[in-house]
This record gives C-alpha cells, sequence and structure tokens, in this order.
C-alpha cells in the first residue's frame, strides 16, 4: 500500500511548490492562532498554484461559523478539525470533507473515535496541554494500530521526522502520515532537504512494510 504523505503547516508558495514537488499528497494550512498561521488570502495564493491532484487541507480549533465559507473561497478540499468541535458541527459542515484529529494520551484518548462519525479519517496527534498540535513529540503507536480498528482511515501525526517514519509506516502502517516540525527550519518555514528525505524514507518503508 502506498502510503499518502501530507506536510502540513505551510505558510509560503515555495516551500508548497517544492512539496508539490518531491510528491507529497496533500498540503495543510493552519487557520488557527500559531506560528505556523496563515491568513485566508495567503492560503488562497498559494492554493491557486498547487497542482492537480495535491489536496488541500484546512486546520481548524474552534467552531468557527465561517469555516464552510473559507473552505469553498480558499479553496480547501478536507477541513481537519483539530479540537473540541462537537459532531453537529461536523456534520454542519459536511461530513463528507472533514478530518477528525484525535490528540492521544493513552488509551482512554480512543474513545473519541466512537463519538467522532461524522468524518472520512482520523488524524492521531500527540496530546500535550496547552498545544493542540505541531508538538514535535510522539505517543505510543500501538494506540494507533489499534485506532485501525475503528473502520476509518488512520493518518500518523505527532513528532514524525525523517529519522523515525520508516518505524513509524512499519509499525502502524497507516493510511498516511502528517508531518509538521519534523521537516522544518524553523517554525513555519520547511527545510527542502529534510522534506526530500522524509518523503524518500516513505517510500522506502512502504516497499518493505
Amino acid at each position: 500500500m502506498r502510503t499518502r504523505v501530507k506536510v502540513c503547516g505551510i505558510t509560503n508558495l515555495e516551500d508548497a511548490i517544492a512539496a508539490c514537488e518531491l510528491g507529497v499528497d496533500a498540503v495543510g494550512f493552519v487557520f488557527a492562532e500559531s506560528a505556523r498561521q496563515v491568513t485566508l488570502e495567503e492560503a488562497a495564493e498559494i492554493a491557486d498554484q498547487l497542482p492537480p491532484f495535491v489536496k488541500t487541507v484546512g486546520v481548524f480549533t474552534a467552531e468557527n461559523p465561517r469555516v464552510s465559507a473559507i473552505a469553498d473561497w480558499v479553496p480547501l478540499d478536507l477541513i481537519q478539525l483539530h479540537g473540541d468541535q462537537t459532531e453537529q458541527f461536523a456534520e454542519w459542515i459536511g461530513g463528507a470533507r472533514v478530518v477528525r484529529a484525535v490528540r492521544i494520551r493513552d488509551e482512554s484518548s480512543l474513545k473519541w473515535l466512537k463519538k467522532w462519525e461524522h468524518s472520512v479519517a482520523y488524524v492521531l496527534d500527540t496530546w500535550v496541554a496547552k498545544q493542540p498540535g505541531g508538538t514535535g513529540k510522539t505517543f505510543d503507536w500501538s494506540l494507533a494500530v489499534r485506532a485501525k480498528e475503528f473502520g476509518k482511515p488512520v493518518i500518523l501525526a505527532g513528532g514524525l521526522s525523517p529519522e523515525n517514519v520508516v518505524e513509524a509506516i512499519r509499525t502502524v502502517r497507516p493510511y498516511g502520515v502528517d508531518v509538521s516540525s519534523g521537516v522544518e527550519s524553523f517554525r513555519g518555514k520547511k527545510d527542502h532537504k529534510k522534506m526530500k528525505e522524509f518523503i524518500a524514507n516513505v517510500r522506502a518503508a512502504d516497499e518493505t512494510a
């Protein structure tokens, strides 16, 4: 199986184009308050110049009533709810384009997978107090294996890097991997050499997983 790759926290066109040329399947824009936050205008400008078949994903941490309008305007292919948004909210914006992020602390975190039905996939990230994402920390990957039992594609995130992504894929065999801080020069700026190494290692893992 070919593991899909999403590079999140894209803030500029140069990084987005480099990621696409290296073969990513999706780029992520963070609209929540963050060092990687982009404006709607910045995201739209980048999205307008991406090649076909590369998906755009918007990351939101609050129940913003403008989410659907933002997704249509940028445009976004998928809406990643990276917070405690309700199921009613996910259904309202359209579960067919919603990806739910689950912050994994321990086994009890998996209970959310039963509650969040209005989504097409789960992003599993690492729980860190007062930090919704981009932590650079991993979690117990055996819980990601367990999460696959809930019947939806699992996208593994949380502390992935060129150094550990092969082990992560061999352990979990996820639908996709989601990287941000692990391929950065500094917050908000991607290291193109690291992105190249990360994607090459994903493909190498695919051959042996």
